[in-house]
């Protein structure tokens, strides 16, 4: 009985450790164990800022421990280090000192950031030109580093351009910077947003925590239901790409899948951080908006991974002089906006192209509008725009993707020189779920987006034994279609 309670133990304290192959995802059985045993105590601390502060910075410092292991020790890091400079610019009277500090800390982290995630991509071009013998460094990748950058980015920005007051204590900081919903995948989290959220300490209502819940279940469904089970056909093409197994119509489909379940991976992610904020009592704002709904590639941009497309607006596209240059300018800025944004993804030439594509779209769309104006607003109009836009969408995704640039090309040529009408039948015959998931898929962006509000308020409404049911048959759906193992968000690794 002994050895048996001993055992147990071992094994529990072994599941609490870091574990590199294992980290803390949303979609694991284990977060939601430790959640269910935060909820309580969270709740219990709530009245008191201080004690609320403590423990739900320490809890997320655990949260991240576990993502990533001794890394938290750099996220503390980068916490300090910002936190007394922003004290040191809000003191500050002379602009050029303020300045100093401001690009001090800046140039700090994006150094950090580029070591970590683009040190081997540049050695590798390096040496490439020089023909040199090049051995990549044995640098691991933090999880999360991109996101919780550029929210420090954001922050001490912001306090040098008075938007907001430095936090009165690191604590408070800490928690922004570090709070576990939005710290590994987003969303980027602006502090003049966020911050005064911590100050009033707002205990969450009855719409916050059901409307949490449905927010919670939705996410699920996308990542570990949708996403997760499509994946395994996609990932198969993108593996073998112009295999003879994989021809016109079946590449096609594997670019189609990807795109959706890029969009199910990550919108699901921060579907769920934003619903267990929400029942923590915070706002984390809107992430995605039925992208996939767009009629040209500026307003997918407004509805795709929001909080970044809005921080690319407000800390390099602006800063580049915005539209305020002159047309020429403006097709430049847009342009460099969309290149660092592919960059940020990842450190590969694929990533960039990717940017490179967006930016040459962008600014194909803003010398068309003089001309699309004139267009009558049809729905025959709208149905063209929406193709046009979603083919684009989905071809850079091949890009963004593939292993690599020549994978990209010979998958895309596959789609148009060995494409069969023919072989659709067989296809679906072969791949039902996969066919009536991607189905779901386009009638769900093809409805009303109202009903989607709709859907949630009748969800807060339901009786108990409604939500139970839904929840129920959520967790059975996981059951069935889960992959062998639980797959990490796509986003884990920009």
């Amino acid at each position: 009985m002994f050895e048996s309670v001993s055992t147990a133990l071992s094994n529990i304290g072994t599941m609490l450790l870091y574990d590199k192959g294992a980290p803390l995802i949303f979609s694991s059985g284990l977060f939601w164990l430790l959640f269910l045993i935060f909820l309580p105590i969270y709740a219990a601390l709530k009245s008191s800022k201080t004690k609320m502060v403590l423990f739900v910075a320490a809890f997320s410092l655990y949260f991240y421990y576990k993502c990533s292991g001794i890394f938290f020790l750099l996220l503390v890091g980068t916490s300090v280090v910002d936190w007394c400079v922003s004290r040191r610019i809000s003191r500050s009277t002379v602009r050029l000192h303020r300045r100093l500090w401001m690009w001090l800390s800046i140039c700090l982290s994006v150094s950090i950031l580029g070591y970590f995630k683009y040190a081997n991509f540049f050695l590798w071009n390096w040496n490439l030109m020089v023909e040199g013998n090049y051995q990549p460094l044995d640098i691991i990748l933090p999880v999360g580093i991109s996101f919780y950058t550029f929210q420090s980015i954001s922050y001490v920005v912001d306090v040098y351009k008075g938007r907001i007051e430095p936090t009165k204590t690191w604590l408070d900081y800490f928690f922004f910077l570090s709070f576990f919903p939005a710290l590994v995948a987003g969303p980027i989290v602006r502090a003049d947003y966020f911050i005064p959220q911590i100050e009033k300490n707002r205990r969450p209502t009855g719409v916050d925590v059901y409307g949490g819940l449905w927010l919670i279940i939705i996410g699920i469904v996308k990542k570990a239901v949708i996403a997760d089970y499509i994946a395994q056909y996609n990932d198969a093409v993108f593996a073998y790409p112009g295999a003879e197994g994989f021809l016109g119509l079946q590449s096609l489909m594997g670019v189609l899948g990807y795109t959706m379940q890029i969009y199910c991976d990550f919108s699901g992610y921060s579907d769920m951080a934003i619903g267990i904020a929400s029942i923590m009592g915070f706002r984390l704002g809107i992430n995605f908006n039925f992208p996939y709904k767009s009629r040209n590639l500026s307003d997918f941009w407004r509805r795709w991974h929001i909080s970044l497309s809005t921080w690319l607006r407000d800390f390099i596209y602006i800063p580049l002089g915005g539209n305020r240059k002159g047309t020429l300018r403006t097709y430049v800025n847009n342009f460099l906006t969309m290149l660092i944004g592919g960059l940020w993804h990842g450190a590969a030439w694929k990533f960039i192209y990717w940017g490179a594509m967006h930016g040459v779209g962008l600014i194909i769309h803003k010398l068309c509008k003089p001309i699309l104006v004139k267009i009558p607003d049809n729905y025959f109009t709208k149905t063209i725009f929406w193709l046009i836009t979603f083919s684009f969408i989905a071809a850079s995704m091949v890009m963004f993707r593939a292993a690599s640039v020549p994978d990209a090309i010979t998958i895309l040529k596959s789609i148009f020189i060995n494409f069969r009408f023919s072989h659709i039948p067989q296809f679906i015959q072969a791949q039902p779920v996969w066919t009536v998931m991607m189905l779901i898929l386009v009638v769900c962006h093809a409805i009303p987006s109202r009903w989607a509000d709709i859907a949630r308020r009748k969800f807060i409404r339901a009786p108990w034994i409604v939500k139970l049911l839904i929840f129920i048959a959520v967790v059975q759906c996981v059951i069935i279609y889960m992959s062998a193992e639980v797959a990490p968000f796509i986003y884990f690794q920009f």
